[in-house]
């Protein structure tokens, strides 16, 4: 089974994603892997409950009955999922995954270039501009540099 996902459709309007360049093949962690293997036993069995009401449309993430999900039954099930995580639903959205992600990703020393290509950006600018908010304090190399430059008094 492969350890990537393909990036290249969208729900959008004639199925393509927002932008060609965009299109992108990403590697997944091995924890993603074992929880997509679990999902789709779990959706196997779902398709099994449903019977004839099951629309085999080959989605990973589909309705109970394997047809697309609309914006409503997303934006419900998030709420639901941050609500049991113990966060108030209320203050979050879907588009908070990907701040956290950027965010996380970049406290974590990953170039904001490499970022900016896994999550579909062309440029650099809109992920650090927009999605990249700073975890801890990040400026400390000028600190370190000029420790270096002007000894410190004995």
């Amino acid at each position: 089974m492969p350890r990537s996902i393909e990036v290249w459709h969208s729900v959008r309007a004639g199925g393509d994603i927002k932008a060609k360049k965009s299109r992108r093949t990403l590697a997944l962690p091995m924890r993603c892997v074992v929880a997509l293997r679990l999902h789709r036993l779990r959706q196997v069995a779902a398709a099994q409950r449903a019977g004839r009401r099951w629309d085999p449309c080959g989605l990973v993430f589909p309705s109970w009955t394997g047809t697309q999900l609309d914006l409503h039954n997303v934006r419900r099930d998030f709420r639901r999922g941050v609500k049991a995580a113990g966060l108030p639903p209320d203050e979050w959205a879907p588009r908070e995954l990907r701040h956290s992600f950027v965010s996380v990703k970049s406290a974590s020393g990953v170039p904001v270039e490499d970022i900016a290509r896994i999550v579909g950006r062309s440029g650099t600018a809109v992920t650090e501009r927009v999605y990249r908010k700073e975890l801890g304090p990040v400026l400390v190399g000028g600190g370190t540099v000029m420790d270096t430059v002007f000894k410190p008094e004995r």
